[in-house]
């Protein structure tokens, strides 16, 4: 059931921290993350599946949680032009001693589109139990029947995404905020304002936009380098955190970070709204924890996940790290 895993170049040592922003930068690279929650092996557990891209290569790469949060079963898959026979397989690993785990996928036809992550025309598989606990892309009647296993009564819930994505003055990318929601276009452009006519007085602005409206619109950047704003969308609240310093004053490549937080019109939970945020409490000290994130209350099915807290607000974080190349 194994193939052989050529390891993916950009996968070589920025998997050792997902949060090793020096191999991003050394090597230009595109970098998606996506955090799902479900159970594997009788326990609940994280699994992550990271897409990159550079100049040669698109990789993916599959990872789940194994004891006490580390991340130590993994998949990993590059996917050369010339290597078309590693573009479809199969890898098993040892989960918690005894229990097996199998990742199929199929990235033959898959339609990237200039993205990191392919659009269509692919699907990668997670088994464990005679159960599809995790599938991602369009092929879902080839994945089931190609691993011969029923879908879980489960459904895996999106925790987070994480995005490194590289640019001059506007970053684009395209995320759901709702599970049953529809794709939302985000884009993010920093510009100067002339103020002195005479180009003698420059003060950089901020614009952010979904589905092409600006929602939130920063003048004075230079004084409001973090904070954050809420935006409404249909019955859901988005909390925008931005933290752009190092974009206005460190010299060299330097990643601004962009929090999208949705919150339900159902929730009980009080968030800031429409105020800045003092340093101390920067986006940057936002961070996604394993054993501190619960599992929404949308399970989609019948089942429950036992050793999960459940919460009824939306848990999906969307972190963007925006990498300015002048």
């Amino acid at each position: 059931m194994q193939d052989a895993i050529g390891i993916p170049a950009c996968f070589s040592s920025a998997l050792k921290s997902s949060d090793d922003h020096t191999t991003v930068t050394r090597s230009g690279q595109s970098v998606h993350m996506s955090v799902y929650r479900t159970k594997i092996a009788d326990q609940c557990r994280l699994i992550t599946m990271t897409w990159c891209k550079n100049m040669i290569l698109h990789g993916l790469s599959v990872s789940v949680e194994g004891p006490e949060g580390k991340a130590q079963y993994c998949c990993k898959v590059e996917l050369k032009p010339w290597y078309f026979w590693r573009k479809q397989g199969s890898k098993r690993f040892i989960v918690h001693g005894n229990k097996p785990v199998d990742v199929f996928w199929d990235l033959k036809g898959a339609k990237f589109n200039g993205e990191t992550e392919p659009t269509s025309e692919y699907y990668v598989a997670v088994v464990c139990d005679q159960e599809v606990v995790l599938l991602i892309g369009d092929l879902k009647k080839e994945a089931y029947r190609r691993t011969g296993c029923r879908p879980a009564l489960i459904d895996p819930i999106l925790v987070s995404k994480k995005e490194h994505i590289f640019g001059k003055r506007k970053f684009s990318t395209r995320a759901k905020f709702h599970e049953k929601g529809r794709c939302h276009e985000i884009s993010i452009e920093c510009k100067s304002n002339n103020i002195g006519g005479d180009g003698d007085k420059i003060q950089p602005e901020m614009e952010i936009r979904l589905d092409g409206h600006v929602v939130i619109h920063v003048k004075r950047l230079q004084w409001k380098f973090r904070g954050n704003e809420s935006i409404h969308l249909n019955k859901m609240r988005v909390e925008v955190y931005w933290d752009v310093h190092d974009w206005l004053f460190s010299p060299g490549l330097k990643h601004a970070l962009f929090i999208f937080k949705p919150v339900l019109s159902s929730s009980n939970i009080s968030m800031s709204s429409s105020h800045s945020i003092s340093s101390s409490s920067s986006p940057l000290s936002l961070s996604l924890s394993s054993s501190s994130t619960p599992l929404s209350t949308q399970t989609g099915r019948s089942g429950s996940l036992e050793g999960c807290s459940v919460s009824e607000a939306s848990e999906f974080c969307l972190f963007l790290y925006a990498w300015k190349v002048e």
